[in-house]
């Protein structure tokens, strides 16, 4: 028969759903946490502004569940390790600043001229949603101001040692 092979059935056959979803170590660490979190109150709050007289609104709630789901994806693929001219930390922390600026400003709108329930729920979403995107723009600023400082330690040293070399030259 030939063209068609028996499949091997000592190997476990993983799911199409199992191998897109971050794995477990990814999803119960802080970043994987924050990420589940922001996508999650991203998708409650465009579906609360959807229902709503807010649908304006929308737009962010959307874009914010969207670009979640790729960073998620990103960091629990390890995708983000493979382009080295991107630097996905920075691009994440302008995500989480934009994303908490304007879901405060939205939410304070929904909140203050809509006076259906759905837009109050998105409203009350989007405060929570502008929390845990402050939390998070905490945490990566701190992971990258950590980051620079230590990169600054490193580069003093090669500069201190070329000012005795040049010191030395000129005498």
């Amino acid at each position: 028969m030939g063209d068609i092979e028996a499949p091997d059935s000592s190997q476990p056959r993983q799911s199409v759903l199992m191998s897109v979803l971050p794995s477990k170590e990814f999803a119960t660490s802080r970043k994987g946490m924050l990420l589940i979190a922001e996508g999650a109150l991203s998708f409650i709050s465009f579906v609360c502004f959807a229902a709503s007289a807010a649908a304006a609104f929308v737009t962010v709630p959307l874009l914010a569940f969207l670009a979640s789901v790729f960073f998620l994806f990103a960091y629990s693929t390890k995708f983000n390790e493979r382009f080295k001219g991107f630097c996905f930390p920075l691009m994440d922390f302008i995500r989480c600043v934009t994303s908490s600026i304007i879901f405060f400003i939205i939410s304070i709108m929904a909140v203050s001229k809509y006076p259906d329930g759905s837009s109050k729920a998105a409203g009350i979403f989007g405060f929570i949603a502008t929390v845990v995107f402050a939390l998070d723009f905490y945490v990566i600023f701190n992971e990258l101001a950590g980051f620079l400082k230590q990169r600054g330690e490193s580069n003093e040293e090669p500069a201190g040692q070329r000012d005795d070399f040049s010191d030395s030259d000129s005498d």
